[in-house]
């Protein structure tokens, strides 16, 4: 019968062949060295791996040390992973004595080899040009960690240019805060050296941004000034033309903001209506179901005003441009329009709806809430249009 010292712990193991792993600390099979005896029994040097024979030109391998814990490894590879610590096999060096027995260097663990075809990726510093967030590496990163602009909005750093380049940098700052660009849909204003693709309000296009100066004056009116006395006779010829009473109207409109006047009206009455529909059906009050009706019928006689406004509005001030938030308006205009028809007219056909045990008290309810979230959706976006332009 053999013996086996687990070299991690010491434990021994008396069996003709090595555990699987060390009951004691779980080490592998492969840390396991035999004991052996001389012809008198007592205990001899233990049997160390066969190695390669040593001559005075080659280095004799000790075993591969744990570059975390210190663990010494006597194998000709180094382990997947230290039994010890766990430090993966790239920690390992290997240890070596010359011809004396002295140990004289470490060999790393063998790595992938660099030719000349294959050059080691050179570090770079990259800085982003939206939050100024520095990074270390050979490419800059797929999205910035604070402000997640992508990789094209990087740039490279170089060490004897960086001061330079932030010269340049707020150089070009300044000169694209010099030019100022207003939409002409909103009068959000813009401020770089060209106007952006798309008025992050309204949507508009590009075209439709003009120049101005520091007082807030379009550029464009020196120009059309000079053309004044060219055009002043065709301008006489057009103003003499009689306006239509559609276009005398739409005109006050937009002169007195009636559109802006009349959307009080349903975005302040709706929640009421919400409020005492909740009420009358949670307290059974049908004082406050009968108010909420006549508060809905209010609604419904100012609707086609703040509708016929709000077109005029659009065409005239925003020049009917079809954009997303146009569009979510106007359905949402028709939204409030639909809720607040079928809350006037359930309510007349059935004067119950609403009371207690009716089977569609919740869905009557559903309706107001609806009509009161597009209100509120529409508002919001008027809300940008009026005052997101305002600096």
């Amino acid at each position: 019968m053999s013996e086996w010292e687990c070299k991690v712990c010491g434990y021994l193991h008396k069996e003709d062949e090595p555990p699987e792993k060390c009951p004691v600390c779980e080490a592998p099979k492969e840390m396991f060295t035999q004991k052996t005896k001389d012809s008198s029994g007592a205990e001899v040097k233990e049997k160390a791996a066969k190695q390669p024979e040593v001559t005075e030109q080659q280095e004799a391998p000790v075993g591969w040390e744990c570059g975390v814990c210190s663990y010494l490894h006597k194998e000709d590879e180094p382990p997947e992973k230290c039994p010890v610590c766990e430090a993966p096999k790239k920690m390992f060096s290997q240890k070596t004595k010359d011809s004396s027995g002295a140990e004289v260097k470490e060999k790393a663990a063998k790595q992938p080899e660099v030719t000349e075809q294959q050059e080691a990726p050179v570090e770079k510093q990259w800085r982003c040009s939206v939050s100024g967030y520095l990074h270390t590496g050979p490419t800059p990163p797929e999205k910035c960690p604070v402000c997640e602009a992508t990789a094209d909005q990087f740039e490279e750093v170089v060490a004897g240019d960086e001061v330079i380049s932030k010269e340049v940098e707020e150089g070009a700052t300044e000169s694209k805060s010099n030019r100022r660009w207003r939409c002409t849909i909103c009068g959000y204003v813009h401020e770089g050296e060209a106007p952006p693709e798309k008025c992050p309000l309204c949507g508009a296009d590009a075209s439709l941004f003009v120049e101005i100066d520091a007082d807030g004056k379009s550029l464009a009116e020196d120009t059309d000034d000079t053309e004044e006395g060219v055009s002043a006779a065709s301008v006489t010829a057009e103003d003499q033309e009689p306006a239509t009473l559609f276009d005398k109207i739409a005109s006050l409109s937009v002169k007195f903001h009636l559109h802006s006047i009349h959307v009080h009206f349903p975005n302040g009455i709706l929640p009421v209506i919400v409020a005492f529909l909740g009420l009358a059906i949670y307290f059974d009050i049908t004082s406050l179901e009968t108010a909420a009706f006549y508060n809905s019928i209010v609604v419904l006689l100012v609707l086609p005003v703040v509708l016929l406004t709000g077109y005029i509005e659009w065409q005239k001030r925003f020049k009917g441009i079809k954009t997303a938030i146009f569009i979510i308006k106007i359905i949402c205009a028709l939204i409030v329009l639909a809720a607040v028809n079928i809350l006037v007219f359930w309510r007349i056909i059935d004067p119950g709806v609403a009371s207690e045990g009716s089977a569609m008290q919740m869905i009557y309810f559903a309706v107001a809430a609806v009509a009161l979230g597009a209100a509120g959706i529409a508002g919001h976006l008027g809300g940008k249009l009026a005052f997101g332009g305002r600096s």
